[in-house]
């Protein structure tokens, strides 16, 4: 199938790229850059136009059976009032002119929206699935609105999926590429109280949910793309330590997380324990569901 995507140059789009084509399917991704940090292979192009604009891009859209929209500036950063503009335009309005650009009908169209596990707010021991209610912070806001965007393409007959990420564990990048430095220089540990749940995933599981849910034409609405098995955050440090043959016991004070990073550090201090509850129930099987596992995986084999 023909495969339209948002999103991917950046950590996660580049690699579920790669795995859509070794599937057999065509993709073309929407970028601002179509040179020199491209990624080129058999079977990906390239659509100049800037997502968050209206534009000539938009009258590729027709042409395309699968839409995989990853387009979202990083919450890894300290939320300005500017900055949660970019946060929030980079996510709505790429959603909303994307949604815009699918034909009136769009019957046999599938369209992927990301979300995150951050739609359900902050929790602490309970488990969350997909039925549960959206949180009420900024993140659990966004990503809600961010969800009802993308859910306009129903209205045009289209198969809407919202993939909920767990923070996307991966080689050369993402949250470990931020982490693993700290602990090969012996000053990794966990972030204030450590008692926070992780809820992540596996870029390999990642891919493959996407795979399993292009092809199961029944399936529809929210997946959490997680990790059954969510870890606290001083076991993901004990775990990093373990497999990286370094202490892990170096402690983030909360008030100075907070002092640096300001309102996003409430999502590094805080959590929720999100279960993939409906990937599960439809048959899909996780290949790292446990987190030391995966972190070899990814550390020592790459």
């Amino acid at each position: 199938m023909k495969v339209f995507m948002t999103g991917g140059t950046g950590f996660v789009g580049t690699y579920l790229a790669k795995r859509l084509i070794t599937d057999g399917h065509t993709v073309a991704v929407l970028t601002t850059e179509t040179s020199g940090k491209a990624f080129k292979t058999a079977g990906l192009s390239y659509i100049a136009g800037h997502p968050t604009l209206q534009g000539k891009w938009q009258e590729y859209v027709p042409e395309y059976d699968i839409f995989i929209n990853l387009a979202g500036a990083s919450i890894f950063s300290r939320w300005t009032p500017e900055q949660k503009k970019i946060l929030v335009s980079s996510r709505i309005e790429t959603t909303r002119n994307l949604v815009d650009a699918l034909p009136a009908v769009s019957k046999n169209i599938t369209f992927f929206s990301t979300s995150a596990v951050g739609y359900y707010g902050f929790h602490q021991e309970e488990e969350l699935v997909e039925s549960d209610t959206a949180g009420d912070d900024f993140l659990a806001r966004l990503a809600y609105d961010w969800e009802q965007e993308a859910f306009r393409a129903k209205s045009k007959e289209a198969r809407v999926i919202i993939t909920r990420f767990g923070i996307v564990l991966g080689k050369n990048g993402g949250a470990l590429g931020q982490m693993l430095p700290l602990y090969k220089y012996y000053i990794g540990g966990p972030l204030g109280s450590g008692r926070q749940w992780f809820s992540w995933v596996h870029m390999h599981d990642l891919a493959e949910a996407f795979i399993f849910l292009i092809g199961r034409q029944d399936l529809s609405g929210a997946f959490n793309v997680c990790s059954p098995h969510p870890v606290r955050n001083r076991d993901l440090g004990k775990a990093i330590g373990r497999v990286l043959c370094r202490p892990s016991f170096m402690p983030a004070p909360g008030f100075i997380i907070r002092l640096i990073l300001g309102e996003f550090g409430s999502v590094l201090l805080k959590g929720q324990r999100v279960i993939p509850r409906r990937l599960l129930e439809a048959g899909f099987r996780f290949r790292y569901p446990l987190i030391e596992e995966a972190l070899r995986s990814i550390v020592l084999n790459g």
